[in-house]
């Protein structure tokens, strides 16, 4: 069977933003074309990817004319680590581009009316924003397209290296030497991990053969100062681990609580497996306004601490709490979006199906002191029954904070059934937003829109909609 041809498009102009980091140009035929990593008035050569009844898909191959809205890159990764994809783009012309993004899906897919949207909500800090990171050894180290150029025949030699995944490579890892997303000292932790392990010629993890001793390390450092590092390794080798640990320990100052984990899976989740506290207290402090969270290795908090007050702060005006309500917080994760709206409402009811999500926010609750929150493990649409409510009472407000994919349809039926007055739907992807608001456009009205900033220099956007129940 002969291979397709490859199609090369010479001089495209790239004329508008789409959404999720892709722009738009358009082929000679008319057709529409996605293109990545680049940006309204460049030029470029691409080649096609994909191509539709509709719309292709293609990827830049040589930059003819930049656009006269690019910038200089910050960071000596950009480009091949694969995240912060928009250093290229003014920080005014990111949330430009992301406002119309949160607009265009609503519209496009939704197919609902919507109220004017209020401006969006930029990011105070566009650098060192980031509460935690996750860095991954890996014994094969990304190459780049120019060092495989350089190479030519000559075969590149297996190196290892600590840093991000390559973008859409699971083996191979791009070596970071100074990170802008998260604040010290954690490009000072890189360094020492890796001066020490190749110092001691300690073996990296390889994804394919399922060997090799280091894995992941998880850095988690709170706006409070706190430090929380989880060393993640393939097996225990205990005379490694403790000079390993020790060593960091002694370079590093400030680490607050410093652990290990043990993961002998061919996968890196550590969420069913013991993380054992090496020194500290097993987790680490953050402040929201004066609500205290305990962060712990396993724990879901809001990566953007202090864009997160902001985003929350969005969210409890919206709910227009009076001190009289019963606020349910449904995906209430740690409790966090609850417990900062808790002052102004009668009772929190948060739901959560993850169950170690529910214990710490029963904790978080406890250390506020705050009485009249009360966290429930399950199935929202299974929990929330006739009985419930006779017992807790019916919600005047839902606030509902669901992962990317959005609601369960399940779930979009039983709150068209609890009917609550309000419902504020928090969302990280616009897209599936949409589809759930279509669905409940069927009782509610969407009232207000609030767009905010989470993650300068990526396509990612969080949005908020006010929904208030229809007259009948």
């Amino acid at each position: 069977m002969s291979r397709k041809k490859r199609i090369n498009v010479e001089s495209l102009s790239i004329t508008n933003y789409a959404a999720e980091g892709k722009s738009i140009g358009q082929l000679s035929d008319g057709k529409i074309v996605f293109v990545e990593n680049v940006i309204p008035g460049d030029v470029v050569d691409v080649y096609v990817t994909k191509s539709k009844k509709s719309y292709a898909e293609a990827k830049m191959t040589k930059m003819i004319e930049p656009s006269s809205l690019r910038i200089d890159a910050f960071c000596e990764h950009f480009g091949v680590c694969g995240g912060c994809k928009w250093q290229m783009l003014p920080y005014e012309k990111q949330l430009e581009f992301k406002q119309q993004q949160v607009h265009d899906q609503l519209k496009r897919i939704g197919h609902i009316s919507l109220p004017e949207m209020n401006p969006i909500l930029g990011s105070p800090e566009q650098r060192y924003y980031r509460n935690k990171l996750e860095f991954t050894f890996s014994n094969k180290r990304y190459h780049t397209r120019e060092e495989l150029i350089a190479a030519g025949d000559e075969l590149l030699p297996q190196e290892q290296a600590l840093g991000f995944h390559a973008p859409g490579l699971f083996d191979k890892v791009v070596p970071v030497n100074q990170c802008y997303l998260q604040a010290a000292p954690t490009n000072q932790i890189l360094t020492v991990l890796r001066d020490y392990t190749e110092r001691h010629q300690l073996s990296y993890y390889d994804f394919r053969s399922h060997q090799g001793w280091l894995r992941n390390v998880v850095i988690r450092v709170a706006t409070t100062g706190e430090v929380l590092v989880n060393l993640v390794l393939n097996s225990e080798e205990k005379e490694q681990r403790i000079a390993l640990l020790d060593h960091l320990l002694a370079e590093v100052k400030g680490i607050s609580t410093l652990c290990y984990t043990i993961n002998p899976k061919f996968n890196d989740s550590i969420y069913d497996l013991d993380v054992i506290t090496y020194t500290g207290d097993g987790f680490i402090r953050e402040k929201l306004e004066d609500f205290t969270f305990n962060i712990s290795p396993k724990s879901f908090f809001q990566t953007n601490t202090i864009q997160a007050e902001n985003l929350y702060r969005v969210t409890r005006e919206f709910a227009g709490l009076t001190g009289k309500e019963v606020l349910y917080d449904l995906y209430c994760g740690t409790g966090s979006i609850g417990i900062f709206c808790s002052k102004a409402a009668k009772k929190v009811i948060g739901i959560e199906l993850v169950e170690q999500a529910i214990e710490d926010a029963k904790k978080n609750a406890t250390q506020n002191n705050i009485a009249h929150c009360s966290f429930f493990a399950g199935d929202v649409a299974e929990i929330c029954t006739d009985d419930f409510f006779a017992e807790h009472g019916r919600p005047d407000v839902i606030i509902t904070d669901p992962p990317r994919a959005g609601m369960h349809e399940k779930l979009i039926q039983q709150l068209l059934k609890m009917r609550a007055p309000k419902v504020v739907y928090v969302s990280c992807n616009p897209a599936t937003q949409a589809r759930d608001l279509a669905l409940l456009d069927i009782a509610y009205k969407i009232t207000k829109l609030q767009a905010v900033d989470m993650f300068p220099h990526t396509h990612h956007i969080e949005n908020v909609a006010l929904l208030e129940l229809r007259e009948e």
